[in-house]
């Protein structure tokens, strides 16, 4: 079953359907039976938001959604996978910047969910996703999804170029990694002189100038919460950075930097006397991606 990122032309938001098989005829959600339409290749393009893991959080326009697995009989009998297809593609959607199709079902939260059926809420962004132990005592994996604004709603209308020298057809992907720069955040880089405390690259730029980025360990926001305190804040380069951001290197108490994919330790944090890390961030962080201690 082909992707298609956007809205499906003839089905606007607030568009109800009875049965999934509606859904899918209609193309805006494919499958009859999964929550998630997606893969690790291309990404998920639409989700159903039904009540189906009790983990679920739903606020309207923000949307904490467990991930798909380890279920039997509407209880969660077995940890979860983020290699299962359909959580795989949610992540790539979050890298890739493609905004999903929400999908509410009767069965869901009663203050943001339709009286009975189904009914098609928009388009909303991948903000984020992480792991935790859910309620049932195994571990979930949640996509924090976030609904779209106008402007970032991709124009999905195909191009028919006419001649082989008409331009290669465009569409906007709008991708959001914010990259905070408070005061506090610019101490630390300037402590540490905009070099990376974990590949210890300087990135310069023209200007004679440096560039690094503030890297919040316990992440800020909603469902995160983490402070923007010196302690809760590393230098990082571009690429740590977005690694560190994702699960593919985290931090042991000791500052160890360890390899999330091959769970192997890989260096050492760089530290500066006048920069602590508090260690309950770095094991909310670590918390994030591996079982804890």
């Amino acid at each position: 079953m082909a992707k298609v990122f956007g809205h499906i032309e003839g089905h606007p938001v607030g568009s109800l359907y009875q049965r999934r098989k509606e859904l899918s005829d209609a193309g805006v959600h494919a499958p009859l039976m999964g929550g998630i339409h997606g893969n690790s290749r291309e990404g998920a393009d639409s989700i159903v938001v039904s009540g189906g893991y009790r983990d679920d959080e739903d606020y309207g326009d923000l949307i904490v959604y467990t991930g798909h697995g380890g279920q039997e009989n509407g209880r969660q009998v077995r940890d979860q996978d983020i290699t299962d297809p359909g959580n795989a593609g949610l992540v790539r959607s979050e890298l890739e910047g493609h905004l999903v199709r929400v999908i509410r079902g009767a069965s869901g939260d009663t203050e943001h969910s339709p009286s009975s059926g189904f009914r098609y809420d928009g388009l909303f962004r991948v903000e984020s996703h992480h792991s935790k132990i859910g309620m049932d005592g195994y571990r979930i994996w949640q996509f924090r999804l976030v609904a779209a604004g106008a402007s970032e709603e991709e124009d999905v209308t195909p191009f028919h170029g006419d001649t082989a020298h008409d331009p290669a057809p465009r569409r906007p992907v709008n991708t959001q990694r914010v990259v905070r720069n408070s005061a506090v955040t610019q101490l630390v880089k300037q402590l540490h002189k905009g070099q990376c405390q974990m590949c210890s690259q300087i990135l310069t730029v023209p200007g004679d100038s440096s560039y690094s980025e503030g890297a919040h360990i316990q992440a800020v926001g909603h469902p995160y919460n983490g402070p923007d305190v010196l302690e809760n804040i590393l230098c990082l380069c571009p690429n740590c950075h977005v690694l560190f951001d994702y699960g593919a290197r985290y931090l042991t108490d000791d500052l160890r930097v360890v390899d999330g994919v091959r769970h192997e330790e890989i260096g050492e944090l760089r530290t500066h006397r006048k920069h602590k890390i508090d260690t309950r961030f770095v094991r909310h962080h670590r918390g994030r991606w591996v079982a804890t201690d």
